[in-house]
């Protein structure tokens, strides 16, 4: 198995949680997740955890599934992954 990555995150890491897990597992998207940069995971955690409603936490999984899907956005907003050194 391969080493894992040291972050650079200077913010606190938000946990996973097992409902976020379980969606992106049930969509095959957790390739595509963990192809994000670090950043983008923590953010998107932090943003679906902190919304106080259920509805609301359901949404923003959602958007976060479909741009996760999409490849080419982040928070709304345009994303390209970029040159990734292979190895």
């Amino acid at each position: 198995m391969a080493a894992a990555k040291q972050s650079t995150l200077k913010r606190a890491r938000n946990p996973m949680p097992p409902f976020v897990r379980e969606a992106l597992d049930g969509e095959g998207l957790m390739p595509a997740y963990e192809a994000r940069p670090p950043y983008q995971r923590n953010d998107y955690l932090g943003w679906i955890s902190r919304a106080k409603l259920e509805a609301t936490r359901h949404k923003r999984l959602r958007q976060m599934l479909d741009e996760l899907r999409g490849g080419t956005a982040y928070m709304n907003m345009a994303w390209s992954p970029g040159k990734r050194p292979q190895g």
